[in-house]
């Protein structure tokens, strides 16, 4: 069966009379929200991305969003089966996709996929690195060299894969199209299929005289040194994308990005949560019972403050823009505090006899004072 779509307004979050600015503007928050840069690795994040490119291709075509809203998904998708009203001749057609069926016995001519020009410009490859960084440098932002290999045009070449002063020529099989059609059968079973093109490899050109740098391929490995700017406020786990700097196009196409994801090491002071931080101070019973003037590490530095009288144990102060900045803007994130009173182990004499006058006074039972081993001795007789 073929995989259900969902409805394109629903993928959107728009409703079917939204207008053609409403629609834009929801795209561009789906697209953003599900962007593969901004979601190395995930699976989901990628598919609901080209669910919604391929929502607001119809959409945004006033004559496919006109057939889409009269005839749902068969009046803009030619391989959904919808044309001949689900079934022919009594056979369910719905699930099956007429292009692949048709292309099978008639070569491709009817409503099969086009086939990409192995000649056509091809952006280059996309390629992942990773660094590691402190707490606060990802608090502040940081500058990290990395080393990477790459792919790149040739110089000698150009990236044509020839030889200077030759030329490659278009292979005579396939005519430049990189594949070959293989019929096979008889009368009126006779079908085709397709393949890459043997002689040329897929390529569509024979180069007679090969570049002697690249071989041919136009594109030679190389190591590069690169600065990665990491921004003030990036989290564990994010990424940093360089456009242009990922593996050289082919064709004369663009080089591919490259994607920097950061690990955050993290602080033994602070803990984060997006633009929160979170610290933990400890007072004594008579700071939190009297009031003090602290003195609070943050991430700027140390800062005092004022705790009041009777401040209970838990009790949790902010320090405003003491945070973390956010990405790209010039807001930053609160400190929050918690207050944690701290019990003595051990006493002095004089230390005890305080605190049990403290006790009395409050109208507390005193415990009763310790006695040594010899003292319980002498007691006894």
């Amino acid at each position: 069966m073929a995989e259900q779509k969902r409805d394109y307004y629903e993928v959107l979050g728009v409703s079917k009379s939204a207008s053609e600015e409403e629609l834009k503007k929801a795209y561009r928050k789906k697209a953003k929200e599900y962007h593969p840069d901004l979601n190395p690795g995930d699976k989901t994040a990628e598919s609901k991305f080209k669910e919604v490119n391929e929502a607001y291709e119809i959409l945004s075509d006033p004559t496919k969003r006109s057939r889409y809203d009269q005839f749902g998904h068969a009046g803009v998708d030619p391989s959904f089966g919808g044309g001949y009203g689900g079934g022919y001749g009594g056979f369910n057609m719905g699930d099956m996709d007429l292009g692949d069926l048709f292309g099978s016995f008639f070569g491709g001519g009817f409503g099969g996929a086009q086939r990409q020009n192995p000649n056509a410009p091809r952006k280059g490859e996309t390629l992942r690195a990773a660094v590691t960084i402190s707490f606060e440098e990802a608090a502040f932002g940081c500058e990290k060299e990395i080393t990477l290999t790459r792919s790149e045009r040739c110089d000698v070449c150009q990236g044509s894969g020839c030889a200077p002063g030759t030329s490659a020529d278009t292979c005579p099989d396939c005519r430049g199209t990189g594949v070959i059609r293989i019929q096979r059968g008889g009368g009126a079973f006779t079908f085709s299929t397709s393949a890459p093109c043997t002689r040329c490899q897929g390529t569509g050109k024979i180069i007679h005289q090969p570049c002697s740098e690249c071989h041919g391929s136009g594109s030679v490995r190389k190591q590069r040194k690169l600065t990665v700017n990491i921004p003030a406020g990036i989290d564990n786990g994010q990424a940093v994308s360089l456009r242009g700097q990922g593996g050289s196009g082919q064709n004369g196409g663009p080089a591919g990005d490259l994607l920097v994801s950061v690990t955050v090491r993290p602080s033994d002071k602070f803990q984060r949560d997006g633009t929160a931080v979170y610290y933990e101070h400890k007072v004594t019973f008579a700071q939190a019972a009297l009031g003090a003037k602290l003195v609070i590490p943050t991430i700027d530095g140390n800062v005092e403050y004022s705790m009041p009288k009777g401040t209970q144990p838990g009790t949790v102060f902010r320090l405003r823009g003491k945070g973390i900045p956010a990405i790209n803007s010039r807001s930053r994130g609160d400190q929050f505090v918690t207050v944690r009173v701290t019990v003595p182990t051990s006493l002095s004499p004089q230390q005890e006899e305080v605190l049990r006058s403290f006790s009395q006074a409050m109208g507390e039972d005193a415990p009763e004072e310790s006695k040594g081993f010899f003292d319980k001795r002498r007691k006894k007789k």
